[in-house]
């Protein structure tokens, strides 16, 4: 699994980082950061971040 977030589309909501916060964080800038190759065990919680983006920017690719 391939995690991308479209950064034209985020907005800073953090509804991903409360739903991965083992993937998704925000920097001292309140920028959000993630790791694009995280575990596969952590995919349902990916999901539900993906699912939780009110903007829908967080996208997942099969590797």
């Amino acid at each position: 699994m391939r995690v991308r977030v479209d950064m034209t589309l985020c907005r800073t909501h953090a509804q991903c980082v409360f739903a991965a916060p083992e993937v998704f964080a925000l920097d001292d800038d309140d920028e959000l950061v993630y790791d694009a190759t995280p575990a596969d065990a952590l995919l349902p919680a990916v999901e539900e971040a993906a699912r939780a983006c009110p903007v829908q920017a967080v996208l997942l690719d099969d590797d």
